[in-house]
């Protein structure tokens, strides 16, 4: 049996529920071997991050370079992206190998508030990453960022989405988790074309660090496995929706997701 590969660009969280490790663990619960090039260690747990520290540029290309030399993955994610030169080196790195099933996750903002983002990388992210994504998964807050926009309604969503894909993603979408829909949680995907929502039952509960990786992985996975991006939304919308079900309760803050928890389902 031939396996797909996937890398993510990311940062770590010793924490273990974001970040290059809740990558790497979805890609696993999804049958695809997973690689990654570390951008950044965080020190990390459920109240918060509590230093960041980036990795050099050197440090950054050469793990990309060593894996694509290897490994060349089907498909790759980016998370936090830390400045504007690492998100231009990625942006180089992906034109370079010819990378055109690329996943964006614009991580902006850790779940306890720090900026896991320098402002003036926003407008790299934008301008030079953007127009190379085959998928890009901003939620509400990281949309308004990219759009300059209000973005609440479901028609706002659909118009930000629009504007996104304008500026060069191939598919959108917007995840709807800080939506005000009640008990749906609403994701909306854009393909150029067609609008398609996905609904899931709104869960109660703190336990959500990671959620926004932990989406954005396990679409990655599947299009290294080949799954149309519609197919892979709605596998990532079960995964998710079965890891934030059954939480782990772990820790005094925002606790992880539960990443096994779609298969043993």
């Amino acid at each position: 049996m031939k396996y797909a590969r996937a890398l993510t660009i990311a940062g770590s969280d010793s924490g273990g529920g974001a970040g290059i490790q809740a990558d790497l663990k979805t890609f696993q619960e999804l049958g695809v071997f997973g690689m990654s090039a570390l951008t950044a260690v965080t020190a990390q747990n459920t109240l918060g991050v509590h230093g960041v520290y980036p990795m050099s540029l050197e440090a950054l290309e050469n793990q990309i370079d060593a894996v694509a030399a290897d490994l060349p993955p089907a498909a790759i994610k980016t998370g936090m992206l830390f400045n504007s030169d690492m998100i231009e080196l990625v942006a180089r790195k992906v034109k370079e190998y010819d990378w055109n099933q690329v996943v964006i996750d614009p991580v902006m903002v850790a779940k306890g508030g720090q900026s896991l983002l320098q402002e003036e990388a926003v407008e790299a992210l934008i301008e030079q990453l953007l127009p190379l994504s085959y998928v890009i998964t901003p939620n509400l807050p990281e949309a308004e960022a990219l759009v300059g926009m209000s973005v609440q309604t479901i028609e706002d969503r659909k118009l930000a989405a629009k504007k996104l894909h304008q500026k060069g993603a191939r598919h959108v979408v917007i995840k709807g988790g800080h939506g005000k829909e009640g008990d749906q949680v609403i994701d909306l995907l854009f393909d150029g074309e067609n609008f398609t929502e996905f609904e899931s039952q709104r869960i109660q509960t703190k336990h959500t660090h990671g959620t926004g990786c932990t989406y954005a992985a396990a679409i990655t996975a599947e299009i290294a496995k080949g799954k149309s991006v519609k197919d892979a939304v709605n596998t990532a919308k079960q995964f998710i929706q079965a890891a934030i079900e059954h939480t782990l309760e772990f820790g005094e803050g925002h606790g992880p997701t539960n990443h096994w928890a779609y298969n043993e389902k």
